[in-house]
């Protein structure tokens, strides 16, 4: 029976049966990721944990400098249950960071290195972070200017830790490395409490903090382990930000679960990706339908069929059938899937593991893994056919950060509502076929576009906006936004790009496409119709590409 556990200060969703049954199956542990890096440290092992261009970490120096920083950040008072935030590209120091966290007890929250003022300032205020990490400049940008902006708006201020860089006023990431005059016993963790808290685009346009336990982010890396074909001598390729939960799993997780080893890449390149893959010999590599589509292209253009390369795993938004098909025939000793999962609940389904298989791998969206999934009917049942894709299982969220979110998002049951709709076909494959709630998936990140809407919609030269998600073939989708201009105004994306930018928006959900109208669809209760929109703006593309 569902109820609310409190562990370290925060109030998890906690059913006594399920628990027991992750634990008898060996999803759940006793430990945490704290002893695993203790053990693989004194083994002596000089094989990499994390390279990151020269610098090659080896469990023994990341667990030390883990060690050295977890000490000093309990020695500045913080305490077990403490939130510290990291807006890191995929640089080493996120691991050390990470595992740093474990260590003290503390939860991690990650921040994509594109956002900007707005969610930060939304994020840093409702987790009551203690720390963040962040660079001195990347992509030229400069975040301790914005932190600070950030800070002054803050009931308290967090303490900045500048990663690479000058520090300026701010606390150095290297000062934190230094072993401790009189060390700090660390606490014993409790593989149940809250681990990390990840933020996701809701369909309402505020982003909701996704909690996930040692114990969840362990069935997910188990679950990995057993069906992606990893062993000890995997090395993951790992260009998919670190601040989401896959790239975290990939970049953290595993090297000190398993001992695999993570090759980062802050700043995606398809190019530099295949000639570091063929260097470092990587088998593994997972991200969204624009990684696979570059990566296809530049390793033809170089010649290379990537022979190390094993397993490819694609996701995280539409991924064309073709596109898996065109994969699985030019890596040749590579298995191409599809997979379905979100921050709530990850890797839902594992794909099909064998090249044998292409049917499945190209055409569904992956056999259903260790989670249960059933498909919700419009009368409020479930059953056979299309409908709403709910799923259960030990690698899904604790909960979310504000309890009242958790409403409409369960079930009696304890099943998460994704918003997806699908079907299961061949009893064990999901086919997912389109999204019930109101998300654009560019690049990989979640757009809310009521949150852009609302934004817009005080804009001057704007009546009225609606924001919808168009197919891209590079980033999977496009934002457009469908205007109802005022009076003569003829606003374009450079105009919505200033004005965005001067509410300091995230870049990454401008809109890339304007189209203006002068009235919108609307349904007889005066909701938007977006699809209309959508099949409206799809059918002028094509005109336009004939």
């Amino acid at each position: 029976m569902l109820k609310r556990r409190n562990l370290c200060g925060w109030s998890i969703r906690w059913d006594d049966a399920l628990a027991r049954e992750a634990h008898d199956e060996g999803w759940w542990i006793d430990s945490t990721i704290a002893e695993r890096a203790a053990l693989l440290a004194a083994e002596g092992s000089g094989r990499p944990l994390v390279v990151d261009g020269v610098r090659r970490l080896d469990p023994a120096t990341l667990y030390a400098e883990a060690q050295a920083l977890a000490q000093s950040l309990l020695a500045r008072g913080l305490k077990p249950g403490d939130v510290i935030s990291f807006m890191l590209p995929n640089w080493h120091e996120a691991a050390v960071i990470y595992l740093a966290a474990t260590l003290a007890g503390l939860v991690a929250h990650p921040i994509v290195p594109a956002l900007r003022d707005r969610e930060v300032t939304f994020m840093l205020q409702e987790v009551a972070s203690k720390v963040i990490f962040a660079p001195a400049r990347f992509r030229n940008f400069d975040y301790p200017e914005m932190i600070d902006r950030v800070n002054r708006s803050l009931v308290a201020s967090a303490e900045v830790v500048i990663v690479r860089g000058d520090p300026g006023p701010h606390t150095a990431f290297s000062s934190l490395l230094a072993p401790s005059v009189q060390p700090i016993d660390l606490p014993h963790v409790d593989p149940d409490s809250v681990k990390l808290v990840l933020y996701t685009s809701g369909a309402t346009g505020r982003p909701k903090g996704v909690l996930h336990s040692h114990n969840s982010i362990n069935a997910l890396a188990t679950q990995i382990r057993q069906r992606w074909q990893v062993g000890a001598d995997s090395c993951f390729f790992v260009p998919s930000p670190v601040t989401h939960i896959g790239g975290s799993i990939y970049a953290f997780e595993f090297p000190f679960l398993f001992g695999t080893t993570a090759v980062l890449q802050d700043t995606w390149n398809a190019d530099e990706a295949v000639e570091i893959m063929s260097r470092e010999r990587c088998t593994h590599m997972a991200g969204a339908t624009p990684f696979l589509t570059q990566l296809l292209s530049a390793a033809a253009e170089r010649r290379t069929r990537l022979p190390d390369l094993a397993v490819f795993i694609c996701g995280g938004a539409s991924v064309p059938a073709s596109l898996i098909r065109a994969a699985h025939a030019f890596f040749a000793d590579c298995i191409v899937t599809r997979v379905y999962g979100l921050t709530e609940v990850p890797v839902i389904t594992v794909g099909s593991m064998t090249r044998a298989d292409l049917l499945h791998a190209a055409e569904t969206d992956g056999r259903i893994g260790i989670a249960q999934v059933r498909i919700a009917r419009g009368d409020g049942g479930f059953g056979a056919g299309e409908g709403e894709v709910c799923a259960r299982g030990p690698q899904m969220l604790v909960g979310y950060l504000w309890a009242e979110d958790e409403r409409d998002a369960f079930d009696a049951e304890g099943f998460f509502h994704t918003g997806d709709i699908g079907r299961i076909v061949d009893e064990a494959f999901l086919v997912i076929t389109g999204r019930a709630k109101d998300i654009i998936i560019r690049q990989g990140e979640n757009i809310a576009p009521k949150e852009i809407e609302d934004l817009l919609a005080e804009h001057p030269d704007i009546a009225e906006v609606a924001v919808v998600g168009l197919p891209d073939p590079h980033t999977g989708e496009r934002a457009c936004a469908v205007i109802v201009p005022q009076g003569g105004a003829r606003p374009d994306v450079d105009a919505l790009r200033a004005y965005l930018g001067g509410r300091r928006v995230a870049r990454f959900k401008v809109p890339e496409q304007v189209a203006l109208r002068q009235s919108l669809p609307r349904n007889a209760a005066g909701k938007v119709l977006k699809y209309v929109l959508r099949d409206e703006l799809i059918v002028e593309r094509q005109a336009m590409e004939s």
